[in-house]
This record gives structure tokens, sequence and C-alpha cells, in this order.
């Protein structure tokens, strides 16, 4: 049997694991947009073109879309990681004074 798993508010170690899991997350959530971009862009170049054979058209859509899916797969993994290091931050040091505002 697994151990349980740690309460929240003792996850971070501190506030840098916090931070280095949201720049995980945003490098990934940049490799998705990058795959996105690059993907839709080079399918529609590849579809409007009539040089093009229907073979090659199907093979290069097919490779598009599987890796359209992972680019979702991984906006759905990138964003789950953000919300989790938002939500389980760790509480203020009780030596700081919160801002004012």
């Amino acid at each position: 049997m697994c151990p349980a798993a740690p309460p929240t508010a003792t996850r971070w170690a501190s506030i840098a694991d916090m931070r280095s899991t949201l720049v995980r997350a945003n490098v990934l959530l940049a490799a998705a947009a990058w795959t996105f971009y690059v993907w839709l862009t080079r399918i529609w170049n590849i579809l409007r073109d009539p040089a093009h054979d229907t073979g090659f058209k199907v093979v290069h859509t097919v490779l598009a879309v599987i890796s359209v899916a992972f680019a979702v797969a991984i906006t759905v993994i990138a964003l789950r990681m953000r919300r989790e290091a938002k939500s389980t931050r760790p509480p203020p040091s009780p030596d700081r004074e919160p801002a004012a505002r």
C-alpha cells in the first residue's frame, strides 16, 4: 500500500520548489504552443499546395493530428501543474509583514 500524501500546506519545502514547478509548467506550455503553431501552419500550407500528391497530404495530416494531440496532453499536464503549484503555496513566513495596499 502507498503511504498517504503529505498535507498540502507542507507539500512545498520552499518557495523555490513552487517556482521551479511553475517554471517547468511554463516551459511545457511554451512547447505545446510552439507545436500548435508549427503543425497548424505547416498543415495549412501543405493542404493548400497543389504540388503535393494525396498520399503526402494524408501522411502529414496524420502526423499533424498526432503531434497536436500530444500538445493538448502537454497543455493539460502543464495547466494542472500550475493549478497545483498555485493552490498549495506555503503559508507566509511569520517574520514577514503582509504588504500594505
